[in-house]
């Protein structure tokens, strides 16, 4: 067991932890879930924008705009979401500190998956699956991590 720098109670070591527990990944997956969404309307609606209005820019900017465009998204969702629970910029700060870590592995396995498998920037309904996969199985274990050992949700 390691300590934390701002706890007494001991942080389990990564195989320490408990990685069998249904609730924790039932509630990490759920958390994920919503994450996925607010990363994809930005993500995603930039591609199609780019994809749409032909636009000639580069397969590395679209993807940049696109991952920031998703955090963007994400982080507006949450705070909408968390609106219900406390002030508006209470809830903003908490959307902002927030994973960051969980939402770009999202998004970079989100595009490269699109990449791989497009050639570009170009959403087709064969790709959409294959993103939302690569997109929820990325940042899972790592959310699951934070919310068992460090009792924080990631979203």
């Amino acid at each position: 067991m390691t300590e934390t720098s701002s706890q007494t109670q001991p942080v389990p070591r990564l195989f320490e932890l408990n990685w069998r527990c249904r609730h924790t990944w039932s509630k990490a997956s759920y958390n994920t879930l919503w994450c996925l969404l607010g990363c994809s309307i930005g993500d995603m609606g930039t591609i199609l924008f780019f994809q749409l209005s032909g636009i000639p820019w580069p397969v590395w900017a679209i993807m940049s705009l696109a991952i920031v465009n998703g955090l963007i998204t994400s982080i507006l969702l949450e705070t909408v979401i968390m609106m219900r629970q406390m002030a508006l910029r209470e809830a903003f700060k908490t959307a902002i500190g927030m994973s960051l870590i969980s939402m770009v592995s999202m998004e970079l396995a989100m595009n490269l998956v699109d990449v791989a498998v497009t050639g570009g920037a170009k959403l087709t309904l064969s790709v959409l699956p294959l993103m939302w996969l690569a997109g929820f199985l990325t940042p899972l274990p790592y959310n699951y991590w934070r919310l068992k050992a460090l009792g924080k949700a990631c979203h």
